[in-house]
C-alpha cells in the first residue's frame, strides 16, 4: 500500500498542480486530502475545480467548514473573499465531505484532531506565542480511541511524524499552499515553514512498518505571492515568497 497525503492547499492552485504532478511522477495513484482547500487570498475557484476533479479521498478542514456553516458577514478575512468566488456547486460539494474518515480500513484521516478541526495535534502554543512540539502524553490522549495504525492530520502546516508508545504513527504531511500565517488561537502566534516550496508526504506500508517520505516541490511561488499582494494580503505574500512572514 502506497499513497500520497496532501493538506492545506488554501486556494494555491499552482502549488496543487505541482504537487499532483510530482505524485504522478512517483507512480502514485491514491491521494488523500486533509482539508482547508479554498480559503485564502489566492484562487479558490480554480483550486476547488481541480480538487473536485481529482480522484482523491477528502476530509473537511476548519476553513472549509467556515465556508458552509455561517453567513459571509460572519466569515473571516480569508474565508469571505473565497466564498465570494465560489459557486453553489462548490459549496454543495463541500457539504458532502466528512470531518474524518477511514482510508482502506487502515488509515485514520482528519484535518486537525478527531474531536476538533481547530486544535493542533502535534504542536502546542505557549502563552508567549512560542510554538513547540506537544508532549507525547498529550498527543496520545488525543489519539485515544483511534484504532488505525497510521493517523494523518494537517492544520498546523508543519510536516511532522510522531511515533506513539504503542507503535501507531501520526503524520502531518505539511502544507501544499500556505507556508506561513498568523493566528490568535489559543494565543497569538506565527507559523513559518522557512521555505516557499509546496509540501506533501508519501506513505508506504513496508516490511518493517509505515515509511514516510516528506516531499518539497518547487513551483512558481513568486506568481502566487504577487497574487496575494494584489489581493491585499501582504503577510501571506511574504510567506509565499520566502516561507517567512517577515
Amino acid at each position: 500500500m502506497r499513497f500520497a497525503a496532501i493538506a492545506d492547499v488554501h486556494g494555491n492552485y499552482l502549488a496543487l498542480e505541482a504537487v499532483v504532478a510530482d505524485i504522478r511522477q512517483n507512480g502514485i495513484r491514491d491521494i488523500v486530502n486533509l482539508g482547508d482547500m479554498a480559503s485564502g487570498a489566492l484562487d479558490p475557484r480554480r483550486t476547488m475545480d481541480a480538487l473536485m476533479g481529482l480522484d482523491a479521498v477528502h476530509v473537511l478542514g476548519n476553513h472549509d467548514r467556515y465556508l458552509i456553516d455561517r453567513s459571509p458577514e460572519q466569515m473571516g478575512s480569508w474565508d469571505r473573499p473565497a466564498h465570494a468566488q465560489l459557486d453553489t456547486y462548490h459549496l454543495d460539494w463541500l457539504r458532502t465531505i466528512p470531518a474524518s474518515r477511514i482510508f482502506k480500513d487502515r488509515v485514520y484521516l482528519c484535518h486537525a484532531t478527531p474531536a476538533s478541526d481547530e486544535m493542533y495535534w502535534l504542536e502546542t502554543v505557549m502563552a508567549d506565542g512560542t510554538v513547540r512540539m506537544a508532549p507525547l502524553l498529550q498527543i496520545e490522549e488525543i489519539a485515544r480511541g483511534v484504532e488505525q495504525e497510521l493517523i494523518l492530520c494537517g492544520h498546523s502546516h508543519l510536516a511532522r511524524a510522531v511515533r506513539l508508545s504503542d507503535g501507531r504513527l501520526i503524520v502531518n504531511p505539511g502544507n501544499v499552499g500556505c507556508p506561513g500565517y498568523r493566528d490568535t488561537h489559543p494565543y497569538p502566534h506565527l507559523i513559518e515553514t522557512g521555505t516557499p516550496e509546496a509540501r506533501y508526504a508519501i506513505l508506504e506500508d513496508a516490511k518493517d512498518g509505515w515509511q514516510v517520505t516528506f516531499r518539497h516541490v518547487p513551483y512558481d511561488h513568486a506568481a502566487m505571492a504577487e497574487l496575494a499582494h494584489r489581493n491585499g494580503q501582504p503577510e501571506l505574500a511574504a510567506a509565499l515568497a520566502t516561507g517567512w512572514i517577515g
